[in-house]
């Protein structure tokens, strides 16, 4: 099976696809493209990085940790001094590792909200975000021309690399944490702290935001925190149906609300004190109210096309410009490093705002949140009623389809395009 990479990455069934033959394949291909210098596309990232540094990282899945480790083999094998983290951590922590490390590239090892048997690769660029397309085609590239001429990857064992100190074992978290902090108010926090209940849905967002809000006398509960690869047989995305346990503890008086936080952490989900969801929709128009009512920021709004108009309707209040973009971070990402943006987000929960890495990030958006509730003085239920006062009444409902056989995606776009309602519940 071709390996291909899409808007985030090569995601593909553990064993199936995903094989430590693949993986090596793979990271002997990213060495290539590094290494031929075709990755250096800074886009506003940092002036000079460092061309043989490589950033690595891993989420709770079957054999992230193993599949981390012989990808670092691999590029220290091909020269390159890898960073590996010590710990399954958040794939924004990863990513912001990258830009504070100056490193060239980095790698996630993860398949972020997908089923328990896939894993898979986010690759990131040296500013800090998804890497270009161009990019994952050069890649691409290198994967198939090494095929071609039966050329293997090159291998350096584990220990040996250690020894050489071309693979380095790092903690990602306390400078992520220093950057955080420069992005929410821990003095309003602790001035009005909150009671809440985190779903980390077992992934590697275990931790992250009950440690940050350590000392400001917030109480958190965590639930679904521990180590489980099969993420308790469940699809590890923050959406209202996969949340059940955390609505049934905030509903028991765990917490006054509840966040949720997805397999790699990068997206984001809420649930109010009557363990009501409150989807990525309304989390990031509550965003943009507070950004810029509470704190006056300014600038550009960039969200997907399936994101809510809700954002327009604010952004118009406000004397915004609002940019649409097509489905997947990465599109966001663009502006964000291009443009004065403001805030930007998606439908599935990866929001991001002003000062940031261009890259979705649960964590920085749960925190936000407290930040946001903790201003309020008002339950979060209040203040998505006093929001929908405002813009107006928005429903949101996501169906997924399991389709019997492939479809070709533009002659399904057009087919639904031509069968599109004039109105709905007029």
């Amino acid at each position: 099976m071709p390996i291909h990479f899409g808007t985030d990455g090569w995601r593909a069934v553990i064993s199936d696809s995903f094989t430590f033959a693949n993986l090596r394949m793979v990271a002997q291909a990213i060495a290539d493209a590094v290494a031929s210098g075709h990755f250096d596309k800074r886009m506003g990232g940092v002036a000079e990085p460092d061309l043989k540094k490589i950033v690595v990282g891993f989420d709770t899945r079957f054999l992230s940790d193993r599949y981390a480790g012989e990808i670092s083999r691999v590029l220290a094998a091909n020269g390159f001094t890898v960073y590996l983290t010590q710990a399954d951590a958040p794939t924004p922590a990863i990513s912001y590792a990258v830009k504070k490390l100056n490193a060239i590239a980095g790698i996630m090892l993860t398949a972020s909200h997908n089923a328990p048997r896939y894993n898979g690769i986010k690759l990131k660029a040296s500013y800090g975000g998804s890497a270009l397309p161009s990019q994952c085609r050069r890649v691409e590239v290198y994967i198939n021309d090494n095929e071609e001429r039966a050329r293997g990857p090159n291998l350096m064992s584990f220990n040996k690399a250690r020894q050489q100190n071309l693979i380095k074992k790092f903690n990602p978290i306390p400078t992520y944490y220093e950057h955080l902090r420069t992005l929410i108010d821990s003095d309003l926090i602790a001035d009005n702290p909150q009671r809440l209940v985190v779903d980390s849905m077992y992934g590697s967002g275990r931790g992250a935001i009950k440690g940050f809000l350590q000392g400001t006398g917030c109480e958190v509960a965590e639930i679904r925190h521990k180590l489980n690869p099969g993420f308790g047989g469940i699809h590890p995305e923050p959406i209202g149906k996969n949340l059940d346990a955390l609505a049934s503890a905030v509903s028991t008086g765990m917490g006054d609300f509840g966040l949720a936080t997805d397999g790699d952490a990068d997206r984001i989900g809420a649930m109010d004190g009557r363990g009501k969801f409150v989807d990525p929709h309304k989390i990031m128009a509550l965003a943009l109210k507070h950004l810029v009512e509470k704190r006056g920021m300014s600038g550009a709004v960039v969200r997907t096309v399936s994101t809510t108009r809700m954002i327009d309707r604010l952004a118009k209040n406000y004397g915004l410009k609002v940019y649409e973009t097509p489905v997947g971070f990465n599109h966001i990402a663009d502006y964000m490093m291009n443009e004065d943006i403001l805030i930007g987000g998606e439908e599935s929960g990866g929001i991001s705002f002003k000062g940031h890495i261009p890259e979705g990030d649960g964590v920085l958006m749960g925190l936000l949140i407290v930040e946001m509730v903790a201003a309020a003085k008002k339950p979060l239920r209040e203040m998505v009623k006093d929001l929908l006062n405002e813009v107006g009444p928005a429903y949101y409902q996501r169906t997924d389809l399991r389709l019997k056989r492939p479809v070709e995606k533009a002659e399904m776009t057009e087919y639904l395009t031509k069968q599109a309602p004039a109105s709905i519940a007029e």
